[in-house]
């Protein structure tokens, strides 16, 4: 019996109900189904008719494709209507070439007021999930990595009070009938991050925790300008490892969203970086607050970003398993900002147990041990030790607790994924001259939380010398002080 296909579902609807549509329409010409960010934004408002108008691909084709592989078709062919208010994928293109050029403006030098002045004129709104492809655009068109981070604060003080995530929850900023299609769009993403939020102990309701409170730190540091609140707010360090760890990575390698990772993630290293570089000098003058009022401001911009692109991003994308993930992953960190880890029920309740036959052993050369033994002796070792296999997979993380936090989420993950973009280069360096016999290990030191640590990266090789991983150790070297103090 054939399948029967609905020509007047949108792409995203179509793939959902029969998920074999994905090769059948990237083999016709529509690649861009097989990027889950494009799916999930412009397959949701286009359908196959419509997406074979805009890509010149003939219709005949595209029939005959789908019923030889066994599809009938039904419904009619509709031609999506353009409205302004509801800006379909016909001005879809439209609209992000216009973004771009907002931001290739801003990159120009030309004053913030004058681009959103035509902003406003031009657009009502914007969709978050917009504004991070005309980024990621750019990109791929060849604008320096460098120089869409330097403008990452500009451009999202561009989109103020103009992103749907806001008018969502600003009900007075728009019409009656703009609200019913706002709201319209938004169930229509069944998960996006204004209901996630509301869920207790849920990922993005601790984030947003996280924000309220530190907003209203920096609301308090405006007036009062002292040290002590200063070194309060340095604990965005932990929400910024939080998300560098346990968002940005799964956002890049599963979803092939690398807008995220790509400039959030580096301006996050940049704000702490200033921060532990203005805490370093061990003055409080004039000249060193103008330093924390320019760099609390891009906290305040990074506040605005992760609120109205990243976690929208996030709850369009991740599915519930991976928020379960996520969640337990998050109990490693430390509180910040006096936000304490609630208890997820959901969360706990669908936590499955790993059951392992302990019987089973392990016969090496030198001896054998069980699975029970083996994973209680490398939890016992005073080391955090991680091993990468040959393929550049993470394989195995030894558990308790860690300096430098390894998510279990990160397991077959791609190791260069877990790395901020600035930190990837080096280690990329150091696998290839160990894979291709030029070092075998590389030492180096590093501080965490004022503890002097000890990072080695060594070449796992067989006896014939064969290359088969990396292994990171990382020592906390604190012990040791005494015994070189003189």
């Amino acid at each position: 019996m054939a399948n029967k296909i609905n020509l007047s579902k949108t792409v995203y609807e179509l793939i959902e109900e029969f998920p074999q549509l994905e090769k059948i329409l990237s083999d016709l010409g529509f690649t861009e189904v097989t990027k889950k960010s494009m799916l999930n934004t412009v397959g949701k408002m286009i359908t196959i008719p419509k997406g074979a108008e805009i890509k010149n691909i003939p219709m005949i084709d595209i029939i005959s494709a789908l019923m030889s592989n066994g599809f009938e078709l039904v419904g009619e062919m509709p031609l999506d209507k353009i409205s302004d208010d509801n800006p379909s994928v016909d001005n879809f293109n439209t609209r992000k070439e216009q973004l771009k050029d907002y931001l290739r403006r801003l990159g120009q030098g030309e004053d913030i007021e004058s681009v959103r002045a035509d902003f406003v004129k031009h657009f009502k709104d914007v969709d978050a999930s917009e504004i991070m492809d005309a980024e990621q655009e750019l990109l791929e068109e060849g604008t320096p990595l460098s120089e869409v981070q330097r403008l990452c604060d500009v451009h999202s003080a561009l989109f103020h009070g103009k992103t749907i995530e806001e008018n969502i929850s600003s009900s007075e900023n728009i019409d009656d009938e703009k609200q019913n299609t706002v709201e319209k769009d938004y169930s229509d993403k069944n998960k996006l991050a204004a209901d996630l939020k509301k869920i207790k102990a849920h990922p993005l309701y601790t984030f947003a925790k996280e924000n309220e409170a530190l907003e209203i730190l920096l609301d308090k540091y405006k007036e009062e300008k002292t040290i002590e609140l200063f070194n309060k707010i340095r604990e965005l360090s932990i929400h910024y490892a939080k998300k560098g760890d346990l968002l940005y990575p799964l956002l890049k390698v599963k979803y092939e969203i690398s807008g995220p990772s790509d400039v959030m993630w580096t301006v996050d290293d940049e704000i702490r970086d200033e921060l532990s570089s203005i805490a370093k000098t061990n003055r409080f003058d004039e000249d060193i607050k103008e330093r924390v009022d320019a760099v609390f401001k891009r906290a305040e911009e990074m506040i605005y970003k992760e609120e109205n692109i990243l976690f929208p991003i996030c709850a369009v994308n991740f599915t519930q398993d991976e928020w379960f993930g996520i969640y337990q992953d998050s109990k490693d960190y430390d509180e910040c900002f006096g936000v304490e880890q609630e208890v997820w029920e959901e969360a706990e309740n669908n936590k499955k147990a790993e059951i392992i036959e302990l019987n089973d052993e392990i016969v090496m050369p030198g001896g054998h041990m069980t699975v029970e033994q083996m994973t209680a002796m490398l939890n016992t070792i005073p080391l955090e030790i991680t091993f990468v296999d040959d393929k550049n997979i993470n394989r195995y993380f030894n558990e308790g607790p860690k300096a430098f936090k390894r998510p279990g989420m990160a397991i077959d993950r791609d190791v260069f994924s877990c790395h901020p973009p600035k930190i990837e280069p080096m280690v990329r360096a150091i696998i290839e001259d160990f894979r291709n016999g030029t070092r075998d290990t590389v030492a180096l030191w590093s501080e965490k939380a004022g503890k002097p640590m000890a990072v080695t990266y060594m070449a796992v090789r067989d006896k014939k010398g064969k290359y088969l991983g990396t292994m990171e150790i990382v020592q906390d070297m604190d012990f040791a002080k005494e015994h070189f103090q003189e």
